[in-house]
């Protein structure tokens, strides 16, 4: 399945799909160290989001986690690519300073991709591909 997607970041990336229909804080809701979401509650708590193509409605919180994203892409521990339904000013700041592929305005329902699904991101032609 072929997804139209608006680059906001450009690039390529493929990988394993970490879906959440929840939104996530970088700031206090990720640790940048082990690139696990330590939230509270969240649906996605304890999950490892580093070397995966992170699929999230928005994020919300600080604009430091613009800082948190670029700390983690230094430490090997950010996701390979981001596709929001909505990508806000800290996200794409975020993954503009660490060159991760971001994704946003979806042409289709990116919240019900299988959780491990195989992604393939394609920012500059501005497409998603999944495999399932």
């Amino acid at each position: 399945m072929r997804i139209r997607v608006r680059r906001i970041t450009g690039g390529y990336a493929e990988g394993e799909a970490v879906v959440t229909r929840e939104p996530i804080t970088f700031l206090g809701g990720v640790d940048p160290e082990q690139g696990r979401v330590v939230e509270r509650g969240h649906e996605l708590a304890g999950v490892s989001i580093a070397g995966k193509v992170l699929v999230l409605p928005r994020t919300k919180g600080s604009t430091v986690g613009s800082y948190v994203i670029y700390q983690m892409k230094k430490l090997g521990t950010a996701p390979l690519a981001i596709i929001a339904v909505e990508a806000d000013e800290m996200l794409a700041a975020g993954a503009i300073i660490s060159d991760i592929p971001l994704v946003d305005s979806p042409g289709g329902d990116v919240l019900s991709i299988r959780q491990g699904a195989r992604l393939r991101v394609n920012a500059d032609e501005g497409y998603v591909e999944v495999e399932d």
